[in-house]
């Protein structure tokens, strides 16, 4: 009977182990659950007065009117200026870098790092000279194209797969003015337009949260 007991005691140790196992999953399930619901939207630009109203900051315009919607106030802190809100139990974390557009990385890296955000919870807004004026795509992945914001998230995350919104701003300068037309003001037709495609900007952000990148993607490329 010896035997028996010792084969009762060997199948109750696995099934205690089974259910460490199955509470352990749990447990992260749960954790994963919690960390899934804050979400870091990113918006990158220069510091800088001189830089406030120019094509290449309306990653921190969208920002500026999302939290101008919502009564909250950016308030300075490690490597930018930070705010946040909840919609339906997410929490939304915005940040503007202060690093200057060609160290965002370390902005992104430290703030996902600080609150736990996994990449697939980022969504970076930048300005694209390949798009016309106002156009949208939301990317799961994809190259720099080119931009120095992209280009160093990408260096210091070491990946191209974090979600991304890009802004068109369409490329009407002449050769060898790209700088001076990516530093430079709206025009006013421009300007008039943009607030259209701040209220869509803003439906973007609070439908990657809440519904998801693909649905947010189906719904609006294109728009």
């Amino acid at each position: 009977m010896k035997w028996l007991n010792r084969l009762f005691k060997k199948k109750k140790n696995l099934d205690d182990s089974e259910e460490i196992k199955s509470e352990s999953h749990e447990h992260q399930k749960k954790q994963f659950n919690k960390v899934s619901k804050k979400f870091l939207i990113v918006g990158l630009g220069n510091i800088g007065a001189e830089y406030v109203n120019t094509r290449h900051n309306i990653g921190f315009k969208v920002l500026d009117y999302v939290a101008q919607k919502e009564s909250i106030t950016f308030e300075t802190a490690k490597l930018g200026t930070i705010t946040e809100y909840t919609i339906k139990g997410r929490k939304l974390i915005l940040l503007k870098p202060n690093t200057y557009m060609n160290l965002s990385g370390k902005a992104v890296q430290y703030w996902m790092e600080k609150e736990n955000i996994p990449k697939e919870n980022i969504l970076v807004i930048t300005d694209d000279l390949n798009l016309p004026f106002g156009t949208i795509r939301i990317k799961a992945k994809g190259s720099d194209g080119g931009h120095n914001g992209l280009k160093n998230i990408q260096l210091i995350l070491n990946t191209t797969e974090y979600p991304r919104f890009r802004f068109g701003i369409s490329d009407e300068f002449k050769k060898g003015q790209q700088v001076d037309y990516v530093l430079g003001e709206w025009h006013e037709a421009e300007k008039v337009k943009l607030m259209e495609r701040f209220v869509i900007a803003k439906e973007i952000i609070e439908s990657f949260a809440l519904a998801g990148l693909n649905n947010t993607m189906n719904s609006f490329n294109g728009k």
